[in-house]
C-alpha cells in the first residue's frame, strides 16, 4: 500500500474512492488529458485523487460527478459497502474536505435506484465553499439550518439563513455556501435528482 506524504497509509475512504474514479474514467475509456478536458482539474490532480495521494476536495469531487452525471452522495454510496435499508448513525458515512472546513455526513441509506438523499452538512465559522457547476443540471436542493447561520447564492442571489430556516431552490449553475456565523453552522441537505 503506497504511504502518503506524511508516511501514514491512505485514508482507506479516499483509496476506494480514488480506485472508483479511476474505474469510472476507464468505463468511458477516456486518458487523464481527455477528462482533464471535460473536467476543468488538472491532469496532475486527478492522477493523484485516482491514486489516493490526496484526499478529493468537495469542489473536484462536484466537478468529477457533473461529467459522470452522478451526485456526490451517488459517488460516494458506491465506494461504501452494500447498501443496507437501516443505516445506524454510527455507520453513517462521513467525508471530510479538510481544506475547506466542510464535514459530510451521508444520512440515507445508500442505494443508486432512488431519486432522493439525506445528507448533514456541518461547515466551520469562516468556511467558504463555492462550486462551479451542480453535478446534475436541474438537482432539486432543500437546506434546513440546524444550527448557526448559512449564506447560500444561486443563481447569483444570496440567501441568509439561520437556525431553523428552509431554503428550497433548483441548482442550474454556480452556488456557493458560506457559514457566515462566528460558530460553524449545521445543517440538513435534502437532495432530489430530476
Amino acid at each position: 500500500m503506497k504511504l502518503d506524504d506524511a508516511g501514514a497509509a491512505p485514508d482507506p475512504v479516499d483509496a476506494r474512492l480514488g480506485a472508483r474514479l479511476a474505474e469510472l474514467r476507464a468505463e468511458r475509456g477516456w486518458s487523464l488529458g481527455e477528462l482533464a478536458e471535460r473536467s476543468g482539474v488538472s491532469r496532475s490532480t486527478l492522477s493523484r485523487a485516482e491514486r489516493a495521494e490526496t484526499s478529493p476536495t468537495a469542489s473536484l469531487l462536484n466537478r468529477l460527478c457533473g461529467v459522470y452525471g452522478r451526485t456526490m452522495s451517488q459517488l460516494l454510496s458506491e465506494v461504501e459497502a452494500e447498501p443496507a435499508l437501516l443505516v445506524r448513525a454510527a455507520g453513517q458515512p462521513v467525508w471530510e474536505d479538510r481544506a475547506s472546513g466542510f464535514v459530510r455526513r451521508s444520512v440515507s441509506p445508500p442505494h443508486a435506484g432512488l431519486r432522493g438523499e439525506l445528507v448533514e452538512g456541518r461547515l466551520r465559522a469562516g468556511a467558504d465553499i463555492a462550486y462551479d457547476r451542480p453535478p446534475v443540471p436541474g438537482l432539486e436542493q432543500h437546506i434546513w439550518v440546524l444550527e448557526g447561520a448559512l449564506d447560500v447564492t444561486a443563481q447569483g442571489i444570496e440567501h441568509h439563513l439561520d437556525a431553523g430556516d428552509c431554503l428550497r431552490l433548483r441548482v442550474w449553475g454556480p452556488t456557493r455556501f458560506r457559514c457566515s456565523g462566528s460558530d460553524g453552522v449545521r445543517y440538513v441537505l435534502v437532495v432530489v435528482l430530476p
